[in-house]
């Protein structure tokens, strides 16, 4: 079974990230259930602080479908991370820099737990994503004419 649960590579076409954190995800059971299901989209996800805690917004985890309306959770609702206050603080004072953002990057598995990887991001824009295409074409050319050279 493999680690990754969800990957926003929409995140990284979008964003310049200068540092990652990893952060667990306070979770309900019916949550952890459908996580383990993979019914997660991350897309849109961002984490944001409000009085000292930092929350993940905009993270989609589907309903299980066998739970009782009382058990039930709200797809999207705010999910606590758990991060130490001095990482939060220091969060705090990377999204004092105009344009900043905490996107969440990936989801994963970590010791049977759910963790999430948050990065601080910079806005790209149009001329940066166009620059990162052309350096991703130019090199997957690149890599298939040494393919096409150890064949001959």
């Amino acid at each position: 079974m493999s680690n990754e649960i969800a990957n926003n590579r929409k995140a990284l076409r979008d964003f310049h990230i200068d540092e990652r954190y990893e952060a667990g995800v306070e979770l309900k059971g019916t949550e952890v259930k459908s996580v383990r299901a993979g019914k997660v989209n991350i897309a849109d996800a961002f984490a944001r602080i409000d009085r000292e805690q930092i929350f993940l917004y905009g993270c989609h985890i589907q309903p299980w479908e066998t739970a009782g309306q009382y058990f039930q959770h709200e797809s999207r609702r705010p999910r606590r991370l758990l991060l130490h206050k001095s990482e939060i603080r220091k969060l705090e004072h990377a999204l004092e820099a105009k344009g900043s953002t905490l996107p969440c990057l990936r989801m994963y598995w970590k010791n049977g737990r759910v963790k999430v990887e948050i990065g601080i991001g910079r806005g790209k824009s149009h001329r940066d994503q166009r620059h990162d295409l052309k350096k991703k074409v130019e090199l997957r050319e690149a890599q298939r004419e040494v393919a096409r050279f150890n064949r001959q």
